[in-house]
């Protein structure tokens, strides 16, 4: 398979598979991720349980994927909450074509909110974390404040009273995450923190160069390991 289209008879039919076999509480989406990362849906059951349609973009976790920061993004049985505060359990497997390369993904999120509600014991059961691990967002522009939230969180300063170090962080967090894969995210980025493109391409290439090192280091100390 080299096109999510030359599949797209089977991938609906295990789509309505699912979906139909859980009912209207299981959102089963698809994406092809060699489209803009603005409309990565192609396909959707039940989207009223994340608010999305044909034509809306993908999570922050799709763009690491797609980033090359997550190597093997198949995930099973995860908890997240989405905006409207819905606890889901999540599935996700990323298709890839004849060279090995990601070109879409299916993800199934079942709504378990009341189950939740229901017992103490379920939420143990269904594994619920008070922390949001994927977002699931109708445009892309929503997508990205939640990164740049995030990577402002992580320094603890809005990007305007930034050092140039931590700007470098800033910069590296986003582009781990696979933020500038979003289109003109790096115009925004550079009139967030009043550089110059030059300047911002100067700190993501530092910050790469620093992510290089750091993982060379480890691969040496794991080959050369200190005597005790």
């Amino acid at each position: 398979m080299n096109r999510i289209e030359e599949e797209g008879d089977l991938l609906r039919q295990v789509m309505n598979l699912i979906a139909n076999q859980f009912g209207s509480n299981c959102e089963v989406v698809l994406h092809d991720l060699t489209k803009d990362y603005a409309h990565t849906i192609v396909d959707i059951r039940n989207g009223h349980i994340t608010h999305r349609t044909i034509g809306d973009c993908g999570s922050n976790l799709g763009l690491e994927v797609l980033r090359g920061t997550v190597e093997d993004g198949d995930r099973f049985n995860y908890v997240t909450t989405t905006a409207d505060g819905k606890i889901l359990k999540s599935s996700s497997i990323y298709l890839k074509d004849d060279e090995g390369k990601v070109i879409g993904s299916i993800c199934v999120n079942y709504d378990i909110t009341k189950t939740v509600q229901l017992e103490g014991f379920l939420k143990q059961f269904n594994q619920y974390d008070v922390h949001q691990e994927e977002v699931f967002a109708n445009d892309i522009n929503s997508l990205l404040d939640y990164l740049i939230s995030q990577a402002c969180g992580m320094i603890g300063k809005e990007p305007s009273n930034m050092t140039k170090d931590e700007r470098v962080r800033f910069i590296s967090f986003l582009d781990s995450k696979g933020a500038f894969l979003i289109t003109h995210s790096s115009e925004r980025i550079c009139k967030l923190m009043g550089i110059s493109k030059y300047t911002f391409y100067s700190y993501l290439e530092s910050g790469r160069c620093q992510e290089n090192s750091a993982k060379a280091s480890g691969e040496e100390s794991a080959h050369h390991p200190a005597e005790k």
